[in-house]
């Protein structure tokens, strides 16, 4: 099945890449537009790393309502009920699957998320 790449980075990767009718976001940190980490904790985080995955989408021709799964990393699984509250306000009705686990993050970072979307070429 041919792949098409979108996007680019600074890293060796894709924000996002299409596989037949499925779209697949790499790992969004919360990176404003600046380049800069945004700073307040899990909330604004969050925040931003969902507006990233959102424009990780949209460069394939994917919305957050195609996503089908997402895989969350949380660097204190203490913050859990924060993200969660964000998460849901992304996520109204009929959320995608998802995995969330603690885990120590490449840079110093609050939360990543990856995601998974089904969204056939019309």
């Amino acid at each position: 099945m041919p792949k098409e790449t979108f996007g680019t980075s600074h890293v060796p990767l894709s924000p996002a890449v299409r596989a037949g009718d499925f779209v697949y976001v790499s790992g969004q940190v919360p990176v404003g537009p600046d380049g800069t980490v945004v700073a307040g904790g899990i909330v604004p985080q969050t925040r931003q790393v969902l507006e990233n995955v959102k424009a990780a989408l949209a460069l394939a021709g994917a919305r957050l309502e195609d996503v089908v799964k997402t895989t969350v990393w949380l660097e204190d699984a203490r913050d859990f009920g924060a993200f969660n509250t964000v998460y849901a306000t992304y996520f109204p009705s009929e959320p995608p699957a998802r995995t969330t686990v603690e885990s120590r993050l490449m840079i110093d970072i609050k939360i990543e998320i990856e995601a998974v979307a089904y969204a056939p070429k019309s």
